[in-house]
């Protein structure tokens, strides 16, 4: 279960310092998927409000540091989930095409959660 655990961290950093690291640094993937019109609609929303997008790159930079470094996992495995929560229902309402990918970043979310949950048991026991 341990080595399950670190595996699925590093995944899961990887994953998110991907997606974040190029934001910052503005380096722009080769060729953006067509968007649907909803799809569309949505970015242009994330877009126009101007703090979400950083918001949501910075969460997944520093969540992927904190998983990068074991002694920090469990906050940086609690700080993503809204997140990839959000990921998920993207796709799931939007955007299909990559639901299977982004059900796996959510199951292995949960896992880490699962793993971790001793150190989460002092903030829901009294």
């Amino acid at each position: 279960m341990k080595i399950a655990a670190i595996v699925v961290r590093l995944l899961l950093a990887a994953m998110y310092l991907f997606a974040s690291v190029p934001y910052f640094l503005k380096i722009m993937p080769g060729e953006m998927p067509a968007m649907t019109a909803d799809q569309t609609t949505f970015m242009t929303g994330v877009t126009a409000s101007v703090y979400l997008m950083p918001l949501i790159k910075g969460t997944e930079l520093v969540s992927g540091i904190l998983l990068l470094i074991g002694r920090t996992a469990p906050l940086g495995t609690l700080l993503i989930f809204p997140v990839t929560l959000n990921i998920f229902l993207y796709h799931a309402f939007l955007g299909p095409q990559q639901l299977p990918m982004v059900a796996a970043m959510l199951i292995l979310n949960v896992f880490l959660f699962y793993a971790y949950r001793q150190k989460y048991l002092p903030i829901v026991t009294g």
